[in-house]
């Protein structure tokens, strides 16, 4: 499927494929093809590239230091971002925070965070899951007692995405205990550096740093870090949800594995003597995921012109996460043996560590394990379903 776009649209495409050829740091690139683990310096070193054109607060408004782009743009650039082969922007400052910031902060709190978001002196992570809360976001039990012009807040959180790299981190506590267990919830914004603040690693099954428990160890919180209202923590979180889950579409990303996987499959020789795009069931599969990832396409377009309503959006969500699981099966379908290698990919040089064995074999592992989570973070599935059912049932 081709996005019908303007002339402007396209000459934007076109400085989009400039740029990320010529001033986009090449060595990011390398290290992403390569199957390198990011680091937070070259995180920021990505992220300033992108600011020098005033780009990285891509859903902002100019008003507050972003391009002020229609829908369309921010969907170009994502894609072309991704069909580079850059590094994405890490979602919680810039998607998160970010718009929450400015369509619900005073203007203190925006002064005081949205520039250090923009110059990436500042990382954020976010403070939801629980672990006793399961996805039931509403049944959080992390406290925030009133002190004068302070809260005292305890407690702990978990899959803490980053947390080990944030000077800050966006919470959901419970500043009182209502009937209606998403009352009494308040969004506060928690200094990272604070006395009885601890974050302890989670280390996944493919050996990656990326998720934490953050505990909470009656940190104290001035309430000029609250956002909003206190008590209203939900509504605002529900806000920020909306586009976190429209944040895991990723189409870019898809079309490129997806070029990539028929580029590895055409050379690869399901039974000796044909290519596995001949095999008639790979072919299927392929064809599926294929028709899919464009289904997704036009519902991202629509969920970004505002079309579409919550519960479509939980579908989206579902769709998004699905369909980037499938793609890493199929990776594992063609390659074979060569994925069950598995180096420290930790270590920079951990290619040299497979012998004959292809790397591609060993980081399509590592995709495929890293991308179960996404069925689970953001709201499982399972809790989307219900979002869709309850919202069939009023219908």
């Amino acid at each position: 499927m081709e996005l019908g776009l303007s002339s402007e649209d396209l000459a934007f495409q076109r400085e989009l494929r400039r740029f990320f050829e010529t001033e986009y740091p090449a060595v990011l690139k390398d290290k992403i093809r390569a199957g390198q683990r990011l680091t937070k310096a070259d995180h920021i070193l990505s992220q300033q590239a992108l600011q020098c054109r005033g780009w990285l607060g891509m859903v902002w408004p100019k008003a507050h230091g972003g391009p002020g782009w229609t829908e369309v743009q921010r969907y170009v650039f994502e894609s072309e971002l991704e069909r580079a082969g850059a590094a994405n922007i890490i979602p919680m400052a810039v998607i998160y925070i970010g718009p929450v910031l400015i369509n619900f902060g005073t203007a203190e709190q925006q002064q005081r965070w949205l520039p250090n978001i923009l110059n990436s002196t500042e990382f954020w992570a976010q403070g939801y899951s629980e672990p006793e809360s399961g996805s039931d976001l509403a049944s959080l039990s992390m406290t925030a007692i009133s002190d004068g012009d302070d809260y005292i807040i305890s407690g702990s959180k978990i899959w803490t995405s980053l947390g080990q790299w944030a000077d800050w981190i966006f919470c959901l506590v419970r500043t009182s205990r209502e009937e209606h267990k998403q009352a009494g919830i308040t969004f506060l914004c928690v200094d990272m550096h604070s006395p009885g603040v601890c974050v302890h690693p989670i280390i996944a099954m493919n050996g990656a740093h990326e998720l934490n428990r953050v505990s909470f160890d009656n940190v104290r919180v001035p309430k000029t870090n609250r956002i909003g209202d206190e008590g209203r923590g939900w509504y605002y979180a529900n806000v920020l949800l909306g586009s976190e889950r429209i944040s895991y579409a990723h189409i870019g990303k898809k079309k490129a594995d997806l070029k990539r996987l028929k580029h590895i499959a055409a050379e690869c020789r399901g039974d000796q003597t044909a290519s596995m795009l001949d095999d008639p069931l790979f072919a299927s599969k392929l064809a599926s995921i294929e028709i899919r990832v464009d289904i997704v396409e036009v519902s991202v377009l629509r969920a970004l012109s505002g079309e579409l309503k919550p519960a479509a959006i939980s579908a989206l969500k579902i769709q998004c996460t699905e369909c980037a699981q499938v793609i890493t099966e199929l990776y594992l379908d063609v390659l074979g043996r060569a994925c069950t290698a598995f180096p420290d990919l930790n270590d920079p040089q951990w290619a040299n560590q497979l012998g004959s064995t292809p790397a591609i074999g060993a980081k399509a592992s590592d995709n495929y394990f890293f991308e179960r989570s996404q069925s689970i973070y953001g709201g499982t599935n399972e809790i989307q379903k219900n979002i869709i059912w309850k919202a069939l049932n009023k219908g």
